[in-house]
């Protein structure tokens, strides 16, 4: 992907930086993939704010996205490559010669007019689905099940891509983006490829407008507010935290401390990623 600068004609495009999307469709997505969103604006059920500095993002639709891959043994044709506002992944839409669609992850490298497919004897191609044991070391996936039939839950952001390191038995090894290795099951799909985007690191929105359309809130400091707001409140001036530890607005401890419990130990998992 291509990031596009702007000119500077006014103090937000100065630094702002966004994707290209060269590839992607201008055309409406499938009206019969899509559904109505609900903002739940960071509330549980009784709207009470459980996730702060969320809310008021611009009303989008929700693409389904096919992340089991059932369509088994079914060839398929890439139609179009589309804009998915609710991931920083593109998507494609996949016409299978049985008349069904399906959209799936955008994996870098495929076309339109590409085909692909999901069978444990599908060839090493971008955006085949296959076990895991049946590729070969060092294959590049994504999308990858970690119980069969469940659907793919890891490696599903733009530019992410995991890796086959070794294969014993009925289990394959993978290096994660995350630096995580991890034993995953012969019987769970994954697809052949690293995720579409890689550049979105790369990406400035340039102002904080932007952020809103995205549901982001503004954030404070909680050295900006008084004693009865945060523990790190109060003060004359910029005072510093007057704290051992930073905290939470709760009075837990913060940016540093490990939250992982003893107890979460997962016989699966060889090392886990970095930071835990």
């Amino acid at each position: 992907m291509v990031m596009r600068s702007y000119k500077a004609y006014n103090p937000n495009a100065r630094r702002q930086d966004i994707p290209h999307f060269e590839n992607v469709a201008e055309n409406k997505p499938c009206k019969r993939l899509t559904r109505g969103k609900i903002s739940e604006n960071g509330r549980n059920n009784r709207g009470v704010i459980t996730s702060r500095h969320r809310g008021g993002a611009h009303k989008r639709l929700y693409r389904e996205i096919n992340f089991k891959r059932d369509k088994s043994n079914i060839v398929g044709r890439v139609a179009s490559i589309e804009y998915d506002p609710n991931r920083n992944a593109s998507i494609c839409l996949v016409n299978y010669v049985d008349g069904d669609k399906r959209y799936i992850l955008y994996a870098r490298g495929i076309g339109i007019g590409n085909v692909i497919i999901s069978s444990p004897d599908a060839s090493i191609s971008t955006g085949n689905a296959l076990p895991s044991t049946k590729m070969p070391l060092g294959t590049i996936i994504h999308n990858i099940e970690l119980k069969s039939g469940k659907g793919g839950q890891l490696v599903r952001a733009a530019g992410a891509g995991a890796k086959v390191v070794a294969k014993e038995g009925r289990l394959a090894t993978l290096r994660l983006p995350s630096g995580e290795i991890r034993l995953v099951p012969q019987d769970c799909l994954a697809s052949v490829g690293r995720i579409g985007n890689i550049d979105i690191s790369g990406r400035s929105l340039g102002k904080a407008g932007s952020n809103r359309w995205l549901g982001k809130r503004p954030t404070v400091r909680g050295s900006a507010m008084n004693p009865v707001d945060h523990p790190h409140g109060g003060g004359e001036g910029r005072t510093s935290i007057g704290r051992k530890k930073p905290l939470t607005p709760w009075g837990r401890v913060t940016l540093g401390r490990k939250t992982r419990g003893r107890k979460c130990i997962n016989p699966l998992i060889l090392r886990r990623r970095r930071g835990t």
